[in-house]
């Protein structure tokens, strides 16, 4: 074979990996905490979002997705390769993988979907105008939010006096501000430490039943998001009622959640991601926050429990 036609040859194989990013689109970067999952519902809702923005994955956008599998140590070395690429934005979505996205880089916007107290946790300046290269959405549910969430829960459980807290290491929660929360409904909080694998989640909730307690509450983390079933089983396993700061959790079979639908920040994403892409800085694009908060009741988890008295379940509801 000639030279020319070898290197022409060569040129034929190249294209299709190359893909997408041979005709210059922008590109997008993702990390998920997830196993390889395109069709994930929180995947989904982003993707869908940008596709009302026009952003369609290989016609005006390239998406480059990096699955952590559920191990949070690979996120420092796969934001560097995103950042490697290079992307355009990368999108985050808890503030341990923020926090890793912006020590890989910190020109590369990024856009942060369920930020926990991000200004604490010096990921921004303020929330009206960030000041670096993060903005996005915070899924802080704050002191107001948490004490409805242990409200409802001591509603449904009258006897609870020691809840624990189910929470994953790294999403930045305020320790303090649930504290309080408890302390204003005499709740005592066993001391149980953050999970960090999946066997964590299982050893929780032996801890607590073994130190009495009557029910917990879940904070969340997408470790523990993504075993929810498993949650909710132990849970009934252990006879411990539960709420949960998302609706995904009582589908799943946990008995009761107060929270935002996590699949909306998701698509809001996008939004920012649009913006960026048009030359929008990141550092004045003001935080977005959630607005809407909803109550939702799983009945046969509740019948399970016990929480079902005279044809009405926890909280007065009818069955």
């Amino acid at each position: 074979m000639k030279r020319r036609q070898l290197l022409s040859a060569l040129a034929s194989i190249a294209t299709p990996l190359r893909g997408a990013h041979a005709q210059g689109l922008p590109r997008i970067g993702i990390l998920s905490t997830l196993a390889p999952n395109p069709d994930h519902p929180l995947v989904r809702a982003f993707a869908e979002g940008l596709r009302e923005h026009g952003l369609v994955d290989g016609q005006a956008a390239s998406l480059e997705f990096r699955w952590a599998v559920g191990r949070v140590n690979r996120m420092p070395s796969l934001e560097a390769e995103l950042a490697a690429l290079p992307v355009d934005v990368i999108v985050t979505s808890n503030n341990f993988v923020t926090l890793a996205a912006k020590a890989a880089s910190p020109t590369i916007p990024i856009v942060m979907v369920v930020g926990v107290d991000p200004v604490r946790n010096g990921l921004i300046d303020s929330f009206a105008r960030p000041g670096r290269n993060i903005t996005g959405l915070t899924n802080e549910p704050g002191q107001q939010v948490l004490g409805k969430m242990l409200e409802l829960l001591r509603e449904a459980v009258p006897r609870a006096a020691s809840i624990g807290v189910l929470v994953q290491e790294g999403i930045g929660h305020d320790r303090a501000l649930v504290a309080e929360a408890a302390a204003r409904l005499n709740l005592r909080l066993l001391p149980t430490p953050e999970v960090r694998r999946l066997p964590d989640i299982e050893m929780f909730f032996h801890a607590i039943h073994r130190d009495s307690a009557q029910a917990y509450l879940s904070i969340g983390g997408a470790l523990v998001y993504n075993a929810r079933e498993q949650v909710a089983a132990l849970a009934l396993g252990h006879r411990l009622p539960g709420m949960h700061a998302s609706a995904d959790f009582v589908r799943a079979g946990g008995l009761m959640s107060y929270g935002t639908d996590l699949a909306a920040p998701y698509r809001r994403a996008a939004w920012f991601v649009a913006r960026i892409l048009a030359g929008a800085k990141p550092a004045e694009l003001p935080i977005g926050q959630p607005t809407r908060f909803g109550q939702r009741i799983n009945l046969r988890a509740a019948q399970a429990l016990g929480l079902v008295t005279r044809s009405r379940c926890c909280c007065g509801r009818l069955r």
